[in-house]
């Protein structure tokens, strides 16, 4: 399992939210750069960045970090936030960007982003797709910082972007991201069960390294980190040791 630390930028800085909240913001770092420098100490090969700056209103305030980031380390950067039209697209890959993580865009204009994905291929974008859980154990698609809830569940959006070539999606559980709670293994392991080509990406809840296990024992192709490492639940050394047992 492929293992992808994160980063969120607001700012400038290094910060992570509580489950999307604006107003719940922490910051760890200044300096974005010397974290990604140390993430890729994991010989870890990919890196998520999220530009919270650019998801809130649409600009691009943090290109600078992002390009610093892309030109010192050799880790290839899924970047999302802000990506709005094929010009802030293209200008992303011009600048190191391998992968564009698209949100709420999946659901307002799902054409446009089919359309991406015919012209540049299904590796160079990921779907974000943030769940609501159901009363009904149903998982919905939310857009706009999860804040609007669509009619769409998660099984059926994938479906419907299949046929442009989909490979990546990144499906976080809202209830889970930041929160420290553990993974949705259920969800994951279900998304699975009906897309096993999908390249999907845990995201939310990972606490410390058994939920990295965890996740890949179900099968998960890759799961993202962000808060654990940045509180130190999970260790260099144990990110190494993962790795290596891979």
């Amino acid at each position: 399992m492929k293992v992808i630390p994160a980063i969120d930028l607001k700012g400038g800085k290094c910060v992570r939210l509580f489950q999307g909240d604006f107003e719940q913001v922490t910051v760890y770092s200044d300096d974005p750069v010397a974290v990604a420098e140390q993430y890729a100490e994991f010989a870890t090969t990919d890196l998520h960045i999220v530009d919270l700056d650019g998801a809130r209103s649409g600009s691009q305030d943090n290109r600078a970090i992002i390009a610093r980031i892309a030109a010192t380390t050799d880790m290839a950067i899924q970047l999302g936030g802000g990506i709005r039209d094929s010009e802030t697209l293209e200008t992303w890959f011009d600048g190191g960007v391998a992968r564009a993580v698209v949100g709420s865009l999946t659901i307002t204009e799902p054409d446009a982003v089919k359309s991406w994905l015919v012209r540049y291929g299904g590796d160079r974008i990921v779907l974000a797709l943030d769940v609501i859980i159901g009363d009904d154990g149903i998982p919905f698609v939310t857009t706009h910082g999860w804040t609007s809830s669509s009619t769409s569940t998660v099984f059926e959006c994938i479906a419907d972007f299949s046929s442009a070539g989909l490979q990546h999606v990144l499906c976080t559980d809202v209830s889970r991201d930041g929160a420290m709670a553990g993974p949705n293994l259920e969800l994951y392991q279900q998304i699975l069960t009906r897309f096993p080509d999908l390249q999907l990406q845990a995201s939310g809840g990972v606490r410390n390294i058994e939920d990295l296990q965890a996740l890949r024992a179900a099968g998960m192709p890759a799961a993202i980190t962000g808060r654990a490492l940045l509180d130190g639940k999970i260790t260099t050394g144990e990110m190494r040791s993962f790795r290596q047992g891979e």
